[in-house]
């Protein structure tokens, strides 16, 4: 399977207790734990946020607390003997935004107790390659655990922090059809968030203003998590618009074609690339040099403070 296709069916495999009838919060019996990388653009260039989604066998989520992981390499292209252990760390629940507040967990419930990922911050790889977690928690059923591979890259394929901003000409309240704007307005012809589609990345740039730029398709997102994540960024917008630009830039120009549009190309395309994945925040700083991204899962805990330093604009 390709990147892409294990990073496609880990996010469908997050999303699937929404799919189907409810368990009970709890469950009997043993088993282990179903395991899903979920961070898009690891590399071995420098420390990044590494996440991963745990369900059981039932297909309950695992969600809240904290859970033990374990990393081993296993190599340069595909597995090469047994694992070479390398270090263990802690990983905390990140809630995907306006999903209900976590339990203290972890437990096992269905998607409308939580939703999320746990989250180690700054982890560093030693090489590319081929990996593997094993994830240990401790539920209230017992201890489960659990293992998923994973690739390491020697070049990042998306911009990183420290890098020029590409200058792109995102599409904005006007621009036709409305959907390239904002996939939400599909239904009605208007996009709902207007004030995250005012300006382009490019006019920010120049006009040296820090920009929050959230690419997302939220109708069409596999994981489910680009509607609450661009939600987040709007509610940024509210109270931070005096200090930055709140952009979001769409990722299909006319999805039934596949047809990408050339902002999110720009941003997250990059030849060699199996597929574009979303969603992604990024903070552009008033020099045009991206301060800091944010994959898959995204949070206000973790990006409000960032704003909170930024002075306001004049």
């Amino acid at each position: 399977m390709t990147r892409h296709g294990r990073l496609v069916l880990t996010l469908l495999l997050l999303a699937l207790p929404a799919c189907g009838e409810e368990e009970p919060a709890g469950e009997q019996g043993g088993g282990g734990l179903n395991v899903f990388p979920a961070s898009y653009d690891l590399t071995d260039r420098t420390p990044s946020r590494f996440l991963v989604g745990l369900t059981t066998q039932r297909n309950l989520s695992v969600i809240g607390g904290t859970v033990q992981l374990r990393f081993s390499y296993l190599g340069a292209g595909r597995a090469e003997g047994e694992p070479q252990f390398y270090r263990e760390a802690t990983a905390e629940f990140l809630p995907v935004p306006l999903s209900p507040e976590p339990p203290p967990g972890p437990v096992a419930a269905p998607v409308s107790v939580g939703r999320g990922v746990y989250k180690v911050e700054e982890f560093e790889f030693d090489r590319s390659g081929l990996w593997e977690v094993e994830v240990t928690a401790e539920l209230a059923e017992g201890t489960r655990s659990g293992t998923g591979a994973f690739e390491v890259l020697a070049d990042a394929k998306v911009p990183l922090p420290g890098e020029p901003a590409p200058p792109s000409d995102n599409l904005v309240v006007g621009d036709e059809p409305a959907e390239a704007v904002d996939s939400r307005a599909e239904e009605t012809g208007k996009v709902p968030d207007p004030e995250l589609h005012d300006t382009t990345i490019a006019d920010a740039i120049e006009a040296r203003h820090p920009a929050l730029v959230v690419f997302s398709t939220p109708v069409y997102c596999v994981s489910r998590f680009c509607g609450p994540i661009t939600e987040m960024v709007e509610g940024l917008e509210k109270r931070y618009g005096d200090r930055a630009e709140f952009i979001h830039v769409e990722i299909w120009n006319n999805f039934q074609q596949q047809s990408i549009n050339q902002a999110a190309a720009d941003w997250l395309y990059r030849e060699g690339g199996e597929e574009l994945l979303e969603p992604w925040v990024f903070l552009i700083g008033a020099d045009g040099v991206i301060v800091e991204r944010w994959d898959n899962v995204a949070s206000e805990k973790e990006i409000e403070p960032l704003l909170q330093d930024l002075p306001k604009l004049k």
